[in-house]
C-alpha cells in the first residue's frame, strides 16, 4: 500500500487536534477541508467551527479552506470563520495546498493540512509534502461519488493502522 496515502495523524474530529501542542513545534499555517471536516457536507459554520477558528487566530495560526467545491458554497463558510479560501482546488493535485502556504507566508515545513478523506485531501497533503491529519467524517450522509471511495479508504486504514502497530512494537 502506497504510504503517499497515509496521513501523518489519524483523529476522531479536527476539534480534537491537539492546536497548541502543533504551534509549540513551530507549525504556523493550517488548511483544512470544510465539509464533513469542519461541519456535515452543505451545512454552515456552526458556533463550534467559528470559536475553533477565533481560538487559532488568537494564538497565532494563519490559516486557508481550500475546497472542490464552488465559490459561493466556500466564501459563505470562510466568510463565517474569517478565513482565506481556495475553491475548486482540484484536490489531490498539491497546486492549492501550494497556493495556500504562499497566501499564509508559510512552508511545507511549518503547515498542517486537515481533511476527512484519503484520496483527496491526505494524497494532496503528502503529494504537496506537507503533514496531514485525516479526521473521521463528521456526518455519514454524503454525496454517492464520496461514498464510493470509503470503501478503498478503508482498505488503506487496514494497512495504514497495521504500518503504525508495527511501528510501536518496534519502539
Amino acid at each position: 500500500m502506497g504510504r503517499f496515502l497515509y496521513p501523518d495523524a489519524y483523529l476522531p474530529s479536527a476539534y480534537r487536534v491537539d492546536y497548541a501542542g502543533l504551534y509549540r513545534k513551530g507549525y504556523r499555517g493550517l488548511i483544512f477541508d470544510i465539509d464533513n471536516t469542519l461541519v456535515p457536507h452543505g451545512a454552515t459554520a456552526d458556533e463550534g467551527a467559528v470559536r475553533l477558528f477565533a481560538r487559532l487566530k488568537e494564538m497565532g495560526f494563519a490559516y486557508v479552506l481550500i475546497s472542490n467545491n464552488k465559490e459561493p458554497r466556500v466564501k459563505a463558510f470562510s466568510e463565517q470563520v474569517n478565513a482565506l479560501y481556495l475553491y475548486k482546488a482540484a484536490k489531490p493535485g498539491p497546486k492549492a495546498y501550494r497556493r495556500a502556504m504562499q497566501m499564509m507566508h508559510t512552508d511545507c515545513g511549518n503547515t498542517v493540512f486537515i481533511g476527512d478523506q484519503i484520496f483527496t485531501d491526505i494524497l494532496g497533503a503528502n503529494l504537496a509534502g506537507i503533514r496531514s491529519v485525516l479526521v473521521k467524517p463528521i456526518h455519514p450522509k454524503e454525496e454517492i461519488q464520496i461514498v464510493l471511495k470509503r470503501y478503498p479508504e478503508k482498505l488503506v486504514l487496514f494497512f495504514y493502522r497495521l504500518r503504525r502497530k508495527k511501528k510501536q512494537e518496534v519502539l
